[in-house]
């Protein structure tokens, strides 16, 4: 392919400018994040009544300070590194052969787009992403992904437009990035129920794309139940999603955002962390889990349960995770669970029953599934709601060859 479209007497180039810069950006919002974070527990302190602070328990805050310090040291050391790594990251780039360039500048032209620069990119997964300098010529609304189906008609590759993209094409000079499509594309389905005693859950989730072709699924469940749970397992969620979207390792992110509890003041901060990552190219998944419930993946009639026996996250200075790998074919399902689920199941048949309700569930539809299972374990429990509950189910399928 590459010898098909680019000239072979150009060099490689180092990385261009403008892919580190969008990173190192994203890097510093995200440590700002995490300071925000903290002045705010700051604040809740000197809001606290005058009484309550007791020598005591005025002696134990400056303590939890203290030990803190030197974690969140290492966790700025960490920072640097990263840092220090994408700028002297190097990725090999092309520029594209004079007549080829010409070809393909002319067929984006005739939809009012001029092309200053086109280039292919070899990530460091080894995948192939094509970048274009370009603007539009008129005021006509022409999206990322409309030029994205253009360039993969006229470079013979499947081509989506990156996550971080424009939605449109404007007027001035700006840079786009395509990647090649994914293998495998995925559904979810949720469902939740709170505790009957309350307004609010303390579950809460997210399901993002920390890059194209990657998606990732976050549950938290907040220690306890309420406003309190849910600021909690929130906090877990949302700096989760923003240091992995900002490209953290997963086991940095995880022990910042237990610092950022354990400095949560003197009442307990803790969640449950469980956390399921995808390459949708391979099909390949990491399972993290901090204190959670079991996941289960379900192949058919078969259930696999993937279950961990640490503590949450809140209790230690240094937080201990699980992380298991597995393989995902066409028709698999995950589901995920918050604890509330198993003790609702510990009022009827039992928890263990879990991977037989999953088994043998023949719904197709992730949404459907997950309000299945939900509707079932409410029942078990004569339809008492005894803690949050909630159930997220992610099915996934390969994309059909065209």
């Amino acid at each position: 392919m590459k010898k098909q479209i680019f000239s072979e007497r150009e060099e490689f180039t180092s990385i261009l400018p403008e892919y580190g810069r969008r990173k190192l950006l994203t890097y510093a919002d995200s440590i700002r994040e995490l300071a925000e974070s903290f002045r705010d527990t700051e604040n809740v302190r000197e809001r606290m009544p005058q009484e309550v602070k007791a020598d005591r328990r005025d002696y134990i805050w400056q303590k939890r300070l203290n030990e803190n310090k030197d974690l969140m040291v290492e966790h700025l050391k960490e920072m640097a590194q990263i840092m220090t790594q994408l700028a002297e990251e190097a990725r090999r780039c092309v520029p594209m052969g004079e007549r080829r360039f010409k070809q393909i500048s002319h067929a984006l032209r005739e939809v009012d787009i001029q092309l200053k620069n086109l280039y292919l990119i070899e990530n460091e997964r080894g995948r192939m992403e094509v970048s274009l300098t370009m603007r539009n010529m008129k005021k006509n609304s022409l999206t990322a992904e409309e030029i994205g189906d253009l360039l993969s008609v006229l470079l013979n590759m499947h081509l989506v437009s990156a996550a971080d993209n424009s939605f449109f094409i404007g007027a001035s000079w700006t840079t786009f990035y395509y990647v090649e499509e994914a293998k495998f594309h995925v559904l979810t389905g949720v469902a939740k129920a709170v505790k009957e005693t309350e307004k609010i859950s303390g579950d809460n989730y997210s399901i993002f794309e920390t890059e194209t072709g990657n998606l990732t699924a976050v549950l938290s469940d907040g220690m306890g139940s309420g406003e309190k749970a849910c600021s909690d397992s929130t906090m877990v969620v949302e700096l989760m999603q923003k240091f992995l979207e900002a490209g953290f390792q997963m086991d940095v992110a995880i022990q910042m955002i237990n610092s950022a509890l354990l400095a949560g003041g003197e009442t307990s901060n803790m969640s449950t962390l469980d956390l399921c990552s995808m390459d949708l190219y391979s099909g390949e998944c990491r399972f993290v889990k901090v204190g959670s419930a079991a996941t289960y993946i379900k192949r058919q009639h078969l259930v696999d349960r993937i279950s961990s026996g640490n503590l949450p996250l809140g209790i230690f200075q240094k937080t201990e995770m699980e992380i298991v790998g597995r393989s995902l074919i066409d028709g698999d399902y995950i589901v995920m669970i918050s604890d509330g689920i198993l003790d609702a199941l510990s009022q009827g048949i039992g928890e263990d029953m879990l991977s037989e309700l999953i088994g043998s569930a023949n719904l197709e539809n992730p949404g459907e599934m997950a309000n299945a299972i939900l509707n079932f374990c409410i029942h078990q429990s004569r339809g008492r709601i005894r803690d949050d509950m909630t159930v997220l189910v992610i099915g996934i399928w390969k994309k059909e060859e065209e």
